[in-house]
């Protein structure tokens, strides 16, 4: 029984790695994808910027601008499908996170059942045993 346990906590340390690990996964990605919004708003911070620039001086920021603002929509639009594949990928993390989470959490119960399971049959054997030396002591009385 012992060795079984022994498996078993093995097996829980492991499952608490992975679970570890899985949280860490998805922590990286919620850190990238919270630099490529503070990028976005970056990008916006400059267009705007540029903007005040160009009404500023129209006549030589102003011709310039809508190169400027035609690159900003591009890097926009770049952005907005890194966020959209990187968003699928924190859902997948997620996920994994999830499953990582319920293998635990059922070797957890397993190990919780085998523990309720081997103190009965401890009690059991215990109260066995002492029923046998009270029949032994009647016996003698007898």
């Amino acid at each position: 029984m012992a060795n079984r346990a022994a498996d078993l906590d093995s097996l829980i340390r492991l499952r608490k790695w992975m679970v570890d690990e899985r949280q860490r996964e998805l922590a990286a990605l919620v850190a990238r994808e919270e630099q490529l919004i503070n990028y976005g708003r970056e990008l916006d911070r400059q267009l705007v910027r540029e903007g005040e620039i160009a009404r500023a001086d129209p006549m030589s920021a102003g011709f310039q601008f809508g190169a400027y603002a035609e690159d900003h929509k591009r890097r926009r639009e770049r952005l907005a499908i890194t966020l959209a594949a990187l968003r699928q990928e924190i859902e997948g993390a997620r996920e994994r996170l999830a499953e990582a989470f319920r293998e635990r959490k059922t070797m957890e119960e397993v190990q919780k059942s085998r523990s309720v399971r081997e103190r009965v049959e401890a009690a059991r054997v215990e109260q066995s045993e002492l029923d046998e030396v009270a029949q032994n002591q009647h016996r003698r009385k007898a």
